[in-house]
């Protein structure tokens, strides 16, 4: 039965893209077939760790809210970039030009596609897993997402903002009746025990903590040209990812 995983945050920065993009690279690693759906309409970016460009896209995410093509016909087939799987991923981009990214913030969409095509997805191209990487904060798309979402990964920084905006969060999900949510704590300084921030975080919002990931600055230095547990697959940070990946997919 097919799995849909929504990654989330309440503020930018977080990390967010990067823990899907990692997500659906370990999940196809097990040879599953995944579907990652840029709904970050207004910021889009996890294509460029997949090493996509304008010049790439062709349909996007854009094109099928808008009445231009069917949503499988906006996923495209990156499995060479992330190497020799034996898995499939299909990424389902967002828009990175200008004036369709200014056409949504004037005009919108109607948000009730979303459901409609995550669910044509997973039909279509026979998903295992569809993860989507949201927009940050809550509106109608993210909370819609988080509605239908088999698991919620709220990820979050050990930050006071952090603290209070994923407080809201788990909140909203509650009264939503999210079926499974976890936390992730992401960029933990070194000074910090990793072990205690757990503890801290889940008594905080009586809420499991999937991960905390430190800070990596080999992260850093790779600057989004790839997915890291791809490039380092012996690296302590993909150590974590893996927990993370095997903790969705039980």
């Amino acid at each position: 039965m097919s799995k849909i995983i929504s990654v989330h945050s309440f503020r930018g920065g977080t990390g967010k893209s990067n823990t899907s993009a990692n997500l659906t690279y370990l999940c196809a690693a097990k040879g599953l077939r995944v579907g990652v759906v840029d709904t970050d309409i207004q910021s889009p970016g996890i294509h460029v760790l997949f090493g996509m460009d304008d010049n790439d896209m062709g349909h996007s995410l854009n094109d099928y809210l808008w009445g231009k093509c069917e949503i499988e016909d906006a996923a495209h087939d990156v499995t060479s970039s992330v190497g020799n799987i034996s898995g499939k991923v299909f990424l389902i981009p967002s828009s990175i030009k200008a004036g369709e990214i200014a056409r949504v913030l004037r005009e919108g969409y109607d948000v009730g596609l979303l459901n409609e095509g995550f669910e044509r997805l997973i039909k279509a191209l026979k998903l295992d897993v569809l993860i989507i990487d949201t927009h940050p904060g809550l509106n109608e798309e993210t909370l819609l997402s988080i509605a239908i979402s088999d698991i919620l990964v709220l990820i979050m920084r050990p930050d006071s903002q952090d603290y209070q905006g994923t407080s809201v969060t788990v909140e909203v999900a509650r009264k939503l009746e999210v079926q499974d949510m976890l936390l992730v704590v992401n960029k933990v300084p070194p000074s910090y025990n990793l072990e205690a921030m757990k503890q801290k975080i889940e008594k905080t919002y009586n809420c499991e903590v999937a991960a905390v990931f430190p800070h990596s600055d080999d992260l850093m230095t790779l600057a989004s040209q790839g997915v890291f547990s791809m490039r380092f697959p012996d690296h302590e940070l993909t150590k974590y990812y893996k927990q993370l990946a095997d903790r969705i997919l039980v």
